[in-house]
């Protein structure tokens, strides 16, 4: 029988879907029953976190799963990894011989699910480093034997960044590669007029829509902005 983690968090915080009903019904049919049980205990920890909120959606997660698995992806990177939601699912989906190169700032959010992807068996898999991101980025560069060479990145950072991001990732990515961005919809605010914005949004509204108009507009990529999660952009190099 399925072990069910419960979350109290409000539904909709997450989600673009404002109709809690519409939202828990496609949670509970599909997504909820088909989420690995090591996700499903590592999101039961991310709740206790005072930043919970930043955790990555479970049914951006699910399609971003059937992202690696369409796209058999083998060489994977992640900027910005909290908890490690992303992390775990990305981990559990590659081969054995797969390998993600994990950036993040915060060690501390990290580690508190490393004990669960040690018992997943998948910690072989992650290369972790604790840095600011583009110095990262840029030094992955310099090695000839990088560009061209990643299948898939998954970037949930700073918004400020996204499009700096997205110039390095385009040059790691092999041609058909698999960009996802994070949170291009800001709980929906992108579309909201500014005077009803909660002032702790506006910075990032402010940057999501800058990286859309962005993203929108280059032709060395196809898109999609699908509304899972708090919105997530997907990107294919030509």
């Amino acid at each position: 029988m399925e072990s069910k983690f419960v979350i109290n968090n409000s539904s909709t915080e997450k989600g673009v879907l404002q109709t809690a009903e519409l939202y828990n019904y496609i949670m509970d049919t599909s997504v909820y029953p088909r989420e690995h049980e090591y996700l499903k205990e590592l999101r039961a920890i991310t709740s206790t976190h005072p930043r919970a909120v930043m955790g990555t959606a479970p049914d951006a997660g699910q399609f971003v799963a059937l992202l690696l698995k369409t796209i058999s992806a083998k060489k994977t990177i992640e900027i910005g990894v909290f908890t490690r939601y992303s992390l775990l699912l990305t981990a559990l989906t590659i081969p054995d011989d797969g390998k993600i190169t994990a950036i993040d700032m915060n060690r501390s959010s990290y580690e508190m699910g490393l004990p669960i992807i040690e018992k997943a068996g998948v910690k072989h898999k992650i290369n972790f480093i604790e840095s600011e991101a583009l110095p990262v980025l840029d030094q992955l560069l310099k090695d000839p034997e990088n560009k061209g060479t990643f299948d898939f990145a998954f970037v949930d950072a700073d918004k400020d960044n996204y499009a700096n991001y997205h110039e390095r990732v385009l040059e790691l990515l092999k041609p058909g590669g698999i960009a996802v961005y994070d949170n291009t919809l800001w709980a929906g605010t992108v579309a909201m007029d500014e005077s009803l914005v909660p002032e702790s949004k506006l910075d990032s509204r402010k940057a999501s829509i800058e990286f859309n108009k962005y993203i929108a507009g280059d032709a060395r990529v196809q898109i999609s902005q699908v509304p899972l999660g708090d919105g997530i952009t997907v990107c294919r190099r030509n």
